[in-house]
């Protein structure tokens, strides 16, 4: 039986290992990090350490730095957990001869590690084992060649390896959610990779043991890499290793194009050496820019049975909505924000808009990120709920219902826009139409993306125009709040419901609908439950949605009544909350 311990980056300052390939050495203290490396298939990937007031180690928290050695012990499995300290003292090593006046052999103690975010699953922890016999093999393989060959662009920090006693390295297995979390930490960029290299290496501390360092990787993004390059998940964990390995030996394939091919070289021999199966990561890399779009189409295919069941995704659908939520408070989809649905769609979770705008609004928006059309979130052929669930669309973008305003409510408020000169917007399929010129109604078109409102010259005019599904007023927040919103909430007299998405907007829509009823009507179309989805929004006309889903997820910049309803407050709309929950809860 393994020993499971606490998670590493939550309340506890271990992770749960499996074995070590030779008894811990006592360590007087640990060495700050110094170089940090990664590689994201297909594109490669290097970068210096963010600057932080703390040492980092990979079996820390990084809240918990400067506490004393502790060990943990299990049947025949052994877990060493530590934390740096901010000095250390110096001590004076003998002469490399007289310490090894005994021919004492090298030793080489490696720890392999299991994050408590992975599930028991056979193949990890085969894998686990596996590593804890590869790992040492492919260390000395890999110094062996430091000392027979002649590299013009490794950095040659580590040299006399033989002036050790000993070589310490860990190696941990993670999901894609812990790895997203270090490259958060130490890169600023909130996405998963494949592999990190943290070196532990400090040059010219003179020691008996060198602390080589750390590496990370991810079970999820390995799976997904194994599948597309057609072989195992223990053959495409040895490629990470080697790769990550070569990192901490001072290889770097960033630096230069000599560089690169240096590296490329030298993942081929040691792979080759070591017998083990698949080319190198950077090489691969290479092989994975041709074939990507084909294996992004093709993503519905990796929830076959026979799969690894923690790369299942959580839920079926996302249901987002737009304003204040999928959209900055500069009304922009931000780059991290269109990453995490274009990752969420690779992994066959789909994606459907819930908004108050009308469907060519949401299509111009997204495509300014490349999401609208046939492989995107949004299309004149995908399912969506639009104008707050009054326009429901089906399988092949179809219309599947549509709800219009009461007429008399209607003619009310435009006499009201016109005797008062406060901006209205009806709003009529793909139309939106209005008495007058205003800033705030060509800042709907310019800033929000929705139609360019036609100007019609009466109120009969307008309503005989077209079928009008609800009305929006404009003004600032204060004319809302104080005036708008108690006379129309009166005024409706149960002829329609009056909702607030923005605080400068009053929407006046028909009544017993909604986004939640939009939303249910779409997914009793196509088949879905409500336990398949989880929902993202801010605004009060989003707490039926939430409230419907499974996971209701409110950011942070939501409104009261909304968070109060939610399951979980995520982050803002302005520091990508909804890039946070897909992450996060998603998958």
């Amino acid at each position: 039986m393994l020993p499971r311990l606490s998670p590493l980056l939550r309340n506890s300052s271990m992770a749960r290992a499996v074995s070590r390939a030779s008894t811990p050495l006592p360590l007087p203290t640990l060495l700050p990090a110094t170089t940090l490396s990664s590689l994201h298939s297909p594109s490669s990937l290097s970068f210096a350490p963010k600057p932080s007031n703390f040492n980092f180690l990979l079996l820390t928290n990084t809240g918990l730095f400067n506490k004393k050695f502790e060990t943990f012990s299990q049947e025949n499995y052994r877990c060493t957990v530590w934390a740096s300290h901010r000095g250390y003292r110096k001590v004076r090593r003998r002469p490399a001869a007289a310490r090894r006046s005994k021919e004492k052999d090298l030793e080489l103690s490696v720890s392999i590690c299991i994050e408590e975010g992975l599930p028991n699953d056979p193949e990890i922890l085969s894998i686990a084992e596996l590593l804890r016999l590869n790992v040492p093999t492919a260390m000395k393989l890999a110094l062996d060649s430091l000392k027979s060959s002649t590299f013009k662009t490794r950095d040659e920090t580590i040299t006399d390896v033989g002036g050790f006693d000993s070589i310490e390295l860990s190696v941990m297995l993670c999901n894609d959610e812990f790895i997203r979390k270090l490259n958060k930490e130490w890169r600023d960029e909130d996405h998963a990779t494949d592999v990190l290299s943290m070196s532990q290496h400090v040059p010219g501390l003179d020691l008996p043991i060198l602390m080589l360092g750390d590496i990370v990787i991810s079970v999820e993004t390995a799976a997904r890499q194994a599948e597309e390059r057609g072989h195992t998940l223990i053959d495409e964990t040895r490629v990470l290793l080697v790769h990550g390995l070569l990192h901490l030996l001072g290889f770097d394939h960033e630096i230069s194009e000599e560089a690169e091919a240096e590296m490329d070289k030298e993942e081929g021999v040691l792979l080759e050496s070591l017998g083990w199966k698949g080319k190198g990561l950077i090489q691969s890399a290479y092989d994975a820019e041709t074939t990507m779009n084909h294996h992004m189409e093709s993503s519905d295919d990796r929830k076959k049975e026979g799969g690894l069941r923690f790369y299942k995704p959580k839920f079926s659908y996302i249901f987002c909505d737009m304003d204040g939520t999928l959209l900055n408070s500069k009304s922009q989809i931000s780059l991290t924000n269109a990453k995490a649905l274009k990752e969420a769609l690779s992994r066959g979770v789909k994606v459907v808009i819930a908004t108050g705008k009308a469907r060519p609004a949401v299509i111009d928006i997204l495509k300014a990120v490349d999401l609208a059309g046939k492989n995107g979130v949004i299309s004149e052929f995908s399912p969506g709920v639009f104008l707050q669930g009054l326009i429901v669309y089906g399988r092949q973008g179809r219309e599947i219902f549509r709800s219009n305003l009461d007429l008399s409510v209607c003619r009310e408020a435009c006499l009201y826009s016109w005797e008062h000169k406060v901006p209205l917007i009806a709003f009529s399929n793909d139309r939106c139409l209005t008495l007058f010129e205003h800033p705030l109604v060509d800042l709907l078109h310019t800033v929000y993306h929705e139609p360019k409102a036609e100007i019609m010259p009466s109120v009969e005019h307008l309503l005989s125009a077209a079928d009008i599904q609800k009305m929006i007023f404009l003004d600032t927040a204060e004319g809302v709040a104080m005036n708008l919103r108690p006379y129309w909430s009166e005024a409706t007299g149960g002829r329609a419901n009056v909702v607030q998405a923005v605080p400068d907007m009053l929407e006046i829509v028909p009544p017993g609908t909604s986004k939640g009823s939009g939303v249910q009507l779409l997914l009793d179309h196509l088949g879905v439950t409500t336990k398949e989805i989880m929902a993202i929004g801010d605004g009060e006309n989003d707490i039926e949605m939430l409230e419907l889903a499974s996971l209701g997820i409110a950011l942070s910049n939501g409104s009261e009544k909304t968070k109060a309803v939610a399951n979980v407050i995520g982050a803002s709309n302005d520091e990508d909350g909804v890039a946070s929950a897909i992450y996060q809860y998603a998958f």
